[in-house]
């Protein structure tokens, strides 16, 4: 059976608290969760398992995310050094999409358009929960984006296609080959 792990992290800290988006490394995880296709279910890693998640990412198959590349993988790189993701076969699929459509979508306008879901809330929502103790609240939102992300790899899988709304509020679809 293929091993196909989703995930997501969310961050303790915002690009303007570290200096900048050329620093993600520095944003340190918050919260991670995976969802196994071979496991059936979600996992969720605080900060002190960080590297628990990269060894999870490690042993997949296929490792999909949305912004993952530039982002996610940055982030877990400021954890581990020896963490090099370009090992590990992966799909960002905002990237993928990117390179057909010639610009960047948000997650949200995907799911809003192709499964009728929103996003339940936002990164920087994720970082003023962290600053409250509320890492439970992040678990759930983090959870919900991996569930969607898979929601939107798997429709796109099978129908070939995803759609968005454009910045005219037009729906729009893009053809996919997953």
């Amino acid at each position: 059976m293929t091993n196909i792990v989703y995930f997501d992290i969310e961050t303790q800290k915002s690009a303007a608290e570290v200096g900048g988006w050329d620093k993600i490394r520095d944003m340190r995880m918050s919260i991670g969760v995976t969802y196994s296709t071979a496991r059936g279910d979600y996992k969720i890693y605080g900060e002190g398992q960080v590297n628990e998640l990269i060894d999870e990412l490690r042993r997949a198959d296929l490792v999909i995310g949305f912004n993952s590349e530039r982002f996610d993988f940055a982030v877990l790189q400021g954890h581990n050094p020896f963490f090099d993701y370009e090992q590990i076969p992966s799909l960002d699929l905002m990237l993928d999409l990117q390179k057909t459509l010639q610009h960047r979508l948000s997650l949200d306008s995907i799911a809003n358009a192709t499964l009728g879901v929103e996003k339940t809330s936002e990164g920087m929502q994720a970082i003023h929960w962290y600053k409250e103790g509320k890492l439970l609240d992040i678990a759930e939102y983090c959870c919900y984006d991996v569930k969607i992300t898979r929601m939107v790899h798997e429709y796109g899988r099978m129908q070939k296609q995803l759609f968005y709304t454009n910045r005219f509020g037009k729906k729009m679809s893009v053809a996919v080959n997953w």
